[in-house]
């Protein structure tokens, strides 16, 4: 999943990111939220779209999250909690899938949710036509690979309605985490009727929608920033839904979030580096890991220069990480691996420790000076001049004005530009492949490595620079065929080691969360791969 931004010094990249400022700074209109179950809550940018076919960033799932409703709800710990499916039934074999839907469910317009509207939200997402860049999560579903590749119809995606309330999902292979996708929001239903009434406006505004889950979104009219969560009254379990509103604003700087927060006006706030080193001590004080990784993707296909590999992997070693996450603050670590540090283990182990690369994801400036003047020799030119892209908030300056200064200073005589843009126009210029270099974050959607190794195959959307190699494609491919789990972990890590070697991307740190929690907000569940925030269980209580 996409990040919206790097947030400022000392805060992180979470989309919903926030951190509450010292107990003794509460101020008075808490007895009043408390009264009305509302809470004030920020968002790191603005929100690109409510299309969850088209969504790719952690700011747009976020609010999906909270206002649509799947098979299934990702609870504490991305465990797996009962959602629009009351009853699963699974082959032996581990390719048929039956849910039995509850039939109390509801669209925010007093229609039923159906079965139905399941398949045609998947076909809809599968469809060429749509360009979903989160089409490639559907592969192992029965013909999603033909489909997207506009070699069958998409009436023969495996998925059916047996009436109105049962599912049926027929998979060509046993999918290992099939589960937890049922969870993430590209699977959750769509309502034929409003999106052929909305057309091409769908998804761009609060308006141009219908919900099924426990929350319904007012007010954002597709670019302003701010708009609120209200509870849903047609949602199945309504009773359960404490909270009557959530308002949100884009704040992208943490010291005048910081100021609305000691002034009452919003309670919660990312912390910047010096605010999260002076409350560390406080009481609520909480780091949270993000389960994903920042990295440079270099535009192989548009700056023939960044072809080299050798150019790519003098970057890498003419970046000191620790400084750049000192700048950034926080409990922010240097990456040495695209898989997010402690987002599973294998046999006992990080998956991040078994794939890290040690030879080029490091600081060694006497190494990149050496493979500078080498690529230089081997490209044909005496100098270099390059782009860095990154979003327009503090720490995206910070974080492009840290990689200018080492990278200029440790490869002499090259020269670095940065752009810095909102993240909406920086999110498209990435996708468009518009940029020479662009800092990029991904965030796991769900509890295993294939989240982040899937990106960099051949034809992933998200694969921006178009880095490319036959035997990382077939070992990614081989990790989705197997049933012996070693086997699939050990080409995934093959897989990454290939990626690394070659610098196809350059891993910068592993994001953490520095929160300090107000005491009167209570259950919000927060879950480090997926969709990260869930309102359905948050309240205000009385004490602060």
């Amino acid at each position: 999943m996409k990040f919206t931004r790097v947030l400022a010094a000392g805060a992180t990249v979470l989309a919903s990111a926030v951190a509450l400022a010292a107990c003794g700074s509460s101020s008075s209109s808490n007895s009043s939220s408390s009264a009305k179950q509302t809470i004030n809550w920020e968002e790191s940018a603005e929100i690109p779209t409510m299309d969850l076919s088209k969504a790719t960033d952690v700011t747009s799932f976020n609010q999906l999250n909270n206002v649509m409703e799947g098979l299934y709800r990702l609870g504490k710990d991305s465990k797996v909690e009962p959602g629009l499916a009351t009853k699963t039934t699974v082959s032996k074999d581990g390719k048929t899938w039956i849910f039995t839907l509850r039939k109390n469910a509801k669209w925010s317009n007093g229609d039923p949710v159906t079965a139905k509207d399941f398949v045609y939200s998947w076909r809809r997402t599968i469809n060429p036509k749509t360009a979903s860049q989160y089409a490639y999560l559907f592969e192992g579903i029965h013909n999603a690979t033909k489909i997207s590749a506009g070699k069958a119809s998409v009436n023969s995606l495996g998925i059916k309605a047996e009436g109105n309330y049962k599912l049926v999902v027929t998979l060509d292979k046993r999918i290992p985490y099939f589960k937890l996708l049922m969870g993430f929001p590209l699977f959750f239903p769509q309502q034929e009727k409003a999106v052929e009434k909305y057309g091409s406006k769908y998804g761009t505004a609060s308006k141009y929608m219908v919900y099924d889950g426990p929350f319904k979104q007012t007010g954002w009219t597709g670019s302003n920033l701010s708009w609120s969560l209200k509870k849903n009254p047609d949602y199945w379990d309504k009773k359960h839904v404490k909270l009557n509103t959530i308002n949100y604003s884009v704040q992208k700087t943490p010291s005048t979030a910081y100021n609305l927060y000691q002034s009452g006006k919003i309670d919660a706030v990312a912390l910047d580096a010096s605010e999260t080193k002076n409350l560390k001590n406080q009481k609520g004080f909480t780091l949270r890991p993000g389960a994903s990784t920042f990295y440079l993707q270099y535009n192989e296909a548009k700056n023939k220069n960044l072809k080299n590999a050798n150019l790519r992997r003098a970057i890498s070693l003419a970046i000191n990480r620790k400084a750049l996450t000192s700048a950034l603050g926080g409990a922010n670590k240097p990456a040495s691996s695209l898989t997010a540090a402690g987002l599973t283990k294998v046999e006992g182990q990080d998956f991040a420790t078994k794939a890290k690369d040690t030879q080029y994801s490091k600081y060694d400036p006497t190494e990149a000076k050496k493979l500078y003047k080498k690529a230089l020799k081997e490209l044909g030119v005496k100098s270099i001049s390059l782009t860095i892209l990154s979003d327009d908030t503090d720490a995206g300056e910070k974080t492009t004005e840290t990689l200018q200064s080492e990278i200029e200073e440790n490869l002499k005589g090259i020269k670095i530009s940065v752009q810095n843009l909102p993240f909406k126009t920086r999110l498209s210029r990435s996708t468009s492949g518009n940029f020479d270099i662009v800092v990029s974050g991904w965030g796991a959607d769900f509890a295993d490595p294939i989240s982040f190794d899937d990106l960099f195959t051949t034809n992933n959307p998200n694969n921006n620079g178009k880095w490319k190699n036959s035997e990382y494609d077939k070992l990614i491919a081989a990790s989705k065929t197997t049933s012996n789990s070693e086997e699939r972990y050990n080409d995934l890590v093959k897989a990454e080691k290939i990626l690394l070697k070659d610098q196809g991307i350059t891993p910068l740190y592993y994001q953490t969360t520095a929160w300090l929690i107000r005491p009167n907000i209570k259950g919000v569940i927060y879950n480090p791969a997926g969709a990260n925030y869930n309102f359905k269980e948050a309240y205000v209580s009385s004490s602060k």
